[in-house]
């Protein structure tokens, strides 16, 4: 497989395959979360099927299977059902509050986080004044990853990279300085320990490197000016972030001031689940479902 360079490359793969991914959409009342299934059933590579009340969805998509809820708890906890059902390869999230789904997603009766699984964010971002797709974690889920959650979370970054072509993905660990501080920033210390897991193998094909600033990860010239050396070479595939604070400022920083295209899924339940915004557009919700299909 090539690797995917943009989001109009991974559009144009997945319409090519001729796979559709089962979707369960919960509560799809807003026209940029049915704008986003619309076009991914054009292009044909899901199958939906919305779950919410019936007054709400009206006459939305027609033709598209839908199953009838009381509320949103109803709605989340039939979607659900359908992916442990083994009916449904993604949940997408509507026009329904964030903790009524994550109740349903980490029920420990009914939910689907297998045990030991870490529920973590990832996000996609298509800038323009880089070649290449982004791949960052985690802006918005977890607030101060523990070493156990930061090594799963290398995990499924470097999943979701290679499920766009990239072999070998370069991750930056990322902190406000080159240097290991135990004192100040004691999670450089644990990234000496993933460095070294994955000189050993334990992540297969991939270069892992930190800490590393923002710039160091991504500009070759800023590395060198520095007159460091890393195996990263300013070109990381994949951003690992030490908190959700340093994550959400510069997920918020390169959409506002940098207008990149993004695209974000969780990772960890038994299928991708698409959690974006209630306000988010059409666009950023579309390219997020054709995220959990890659």
């Amino acid at each position: 497989m090539n690797t995917i360079k943009n989001f109009d490359e991974m559009t144009a793969v997945l319409g090519s395959r001729s796979m559709r991914k089962r979707v369960a959409v919960v509560c799809p009342y807003d026209e940029s979360t049915q704008g986003a299934v619309a076009r991914a059933t054009e292009m044909g590579f899901v199958d939906p099927v919305l779950v919410g009340e019936a007054e709400k969805l009206g006459d939305a998509l027609p033709g598209v299977p839908r199953i009838d809820a009381a509320n949103d708890d109803d709605a989340a906890a039939r979607a659900v059902a359908l992916v442990r059902e083994g009916k449904a390869d993604v949940l997408m999230k509507g026009l329904l509050n964030t903790d009524n789904l994550l109740r349903a997603v980490l029920s420990k009766t009914d939910g689907i986080l297998p045990k030991g699984n870490v529920l973590t964010h990832l996000t996609c971002a298509e800038l323009p004044d880089y070649d290449k797709l982004l791949f960052m974690t985690d802006v918005a889920v977890i607030p101060y990853p523990t070493a156990q959650q930061r090594t799963e979370q290398l995990r499924y970054l470097l999943r979701l990279c290679r499920s766009m072509g990239v072999e070998e993905p370069r991750v930056a660990l990322i902190n406000c300085s080159e240097k290991v501080n135990a004192k100040h920033f004691p999670f450089t210390e644990e990234y000496l320990q993933l460095i070294a897991q994955t000189r050993e193998g334990v992540f297969g094909p991939c270069l892992v490197d930190g800490p590393l600033d923002l710039k160091t990860s991504l500009s070759a010239q800023a590395l060198h000016k520095k007159g460091l050396e890393s195996p990263l070479e300013g070109h990381a595939d994949g951003l690992i972030f030490p908190d959700i604070q340093s994550g959400n400022v510069f997920y918020k920083t390169i959409t506002l001031f940098c207008h990149a295209r993004t695209a974000a899924i969780l990772a960890g339940p038994a299928v991708p689940v698409v959690l974006t915004s209630r306000a988010d557009a059409l666009e950023s919700k579309f390219f997020s479902l054709a995220l959990a299909c890659v």
